[in-house]
């Protein structure tokens, strides 16, 4: 029988190839001209009732209490508020993507980690990548997930000691920590940093999954020692070598938000770290063809209401 992986990463490699699935390495990327553009090329595309376009553009969170509706990849979130584009150990990154909003316990999350990774883990500072659209739902361009206000990006690579201009955080690329062969970390750019600080982030209990590349997986399962639990939280994902993945569980008080399975409870660092190195996931024989893009029918009936909120 074939690992659960399997079908995972089908769904996840099929979904990296359409302008809609997670955010592929390249678009990661992308400056602020590559962003516009490909957002143009998708809107020209898309039916007018499809979620992305109408989640896509707006600008502005709905008023209210905070709400989650939904699962991370096909919901919304009402009251998200905005992290700041600074903090004392923070700052934010691709800010003409208006992506920096989430649950506010999200951010409160980011907020605290934020100011607790330069002593846990010798971290400078965090730049944090793409957390989620004003009112969540689908993105224009870029990930799957990400939709519901409790997912945020924070870049492989530490903040300066300086300030970055709005320039500088639009068009800067992040550090790639994975080997060109992709089979492990790249020597020269991972360091012992990285690795405290994607423990210290996974061994909150507030954090539900933490999504790395494969090879950077590898890398902790080889150099964990001690209390391996947290590395179960680590789960291995196509990308995610510029950058990692936090997604928080459902915040208390959000019924109508729908939690993943939790992971399995050992360290995953066997037969199932190794499927992603083996021939059959890297060259699947055949991929799914991408799906539909999701209308705003398909969505929890509550993100209409969010959507047209003022």
């Amino acid at each position: 029988m074939r690992p659960s992986s399997t079908f995972l990463f089908s769904i996840l490699l099929s979904a990296a190839v359409t302008a809609g699935g997670l955010l592929s390495p390249a678009m990661a990327q992308d400056n602020a001209r590559q962003e516009a553009a490909r957002r143009q090329a998708v809107l020209k595309t898309l039916p007018g009732d499809a979620a992305r376009r109408l989640f896509g553009q707006v600008e502005t969170p709905s008023g209210g209490p905070a709400q989650v509706y939904g699962f991370y990849s096909k919901g919304c979130v009402a009251g998200a508020v905005e992290l700041p584009a600074d903090g004392a150990t923070w700052q934010v990154m691709r800010p003409s993507r208006n992506r920096a909003f989430g649950h506010p316990s999200l951010i409160t999350f980011i907020e605290k980690i934020a100011a607790g990774a330069p002593a846990a883990a010798g971290w400078s500072g965090l730049l944090v990548g793409d957390i989620g659209q004003p009112r969540g739902g689908p993105m224009l361009t870029g990930h799957a997930s990400h939709q519901i206000g409790i997912d945020a990006d924070i870049w492989l690579t530490p903040a300066p000691s300086r300030r970055l201009a709005v320039s500088e955080r639009d068009n800067l690329s992040a550090t790639n920590v994975v080997a060109g062969d992709w089979n492990d970390i790249d020597p020269g750019r991972w360091t012992a940093a990285h690795h405290r600080l994607l423990r210290y982030v996974a061994g909150r209990p507030e954090v539900a999954r933490l999504f790395v590349n494969p090879a950077i997986k590898k890398a902790l399962c080889r150099e964990a020692d001690g209390d391996r639990r947290w590395l179960s939280k680590v789960r291995p994902a196509p990308g995610h070598n510029y950058h990692f993945h936090i997604r928080l569980a459902c915040p208390r008080g959000s019924a109508a938000c729908r939690n993943q399975d939790p992971p399995p409870a050992d360290d995953g660092c066997g037969k199932e770290l190794a499927w992603w190195f083996s021939d059959e996931a890297r060259r699947p024989k055949k991929q799914a063809p991408p799906p539909p893009p999701l209308r705003l029918a398909d969505l929890p009936p509550q993100c209409r209401a969010v959507l047209e909120a003022p």
